[in-house]
């Protein structure tokens, strides 16, 4: 039997699935939030939770600002974890990995920030970018060295 992946660094794979509890917990806190801003704002989208002085909207901008911040975490969060996984198993620098874990952790809670609570277009931009880019480069890093034999 061969061996396909190197051995995982523990204290690559500790990072990597210290901040990954960090980012699903993040994400599932932002359907708590938005759960919150729905009942602030008595607006609901299913008939069946409208409570009294309550409505039926999907159009309320604050509930939306919410939404829209969980629904980019789950378009960059979820590709995060698995491009993040496979980038173990290409035998990194410890501590490249370690802070670019890191890196990305802070900055789409930077992200939810910026978008949800105290928006500010410039510095959400600014987080949304580097978190992606961060990404791209594992991603780069994954071609790179498990690469097609011609």
């Amino acid at each position: 039997m061969s061996v396909v992946f190197g051995q995982v660094e523990p204290a690559v794979f500790q990072a990597y699935a210290f901040c990954t509890a960090i980012l699903g917990l993040k994400m599932l806190i932002m359907s708590i939030l938005t759960g919150l801003q729905r009942g602030a704002k008595k607006v609901f989208s299913n008939p069946e939770d409208v409570k009294a002085g309550g409505k039926v909207a999907y159009n309320d901008p604050d509930v939306e600002r919410v939404r829209r911040a969980h629904r980019n975490d789950m378009e960059n969060i979820l590709p995060y974890f698995a491009i993040s996984f496979l980038y173990m198993f290409t035998g990194p620098n410890v501590t490249v990995a370690v802070y670019l874990f890191r890196l990305v952790t802070a900055v789409r809670i930077g992200h939810t920030v910026f978008h949800a609570l105290v928006p500010v277009a410039k510095l959400r931009g600014l987080c949304w970018a580097i978190g992606f880019f961060t990404t791209i480069f594992m991603a780069a890093q994954i071609l790179l060295h498990f690469r097609l034999a011609p």
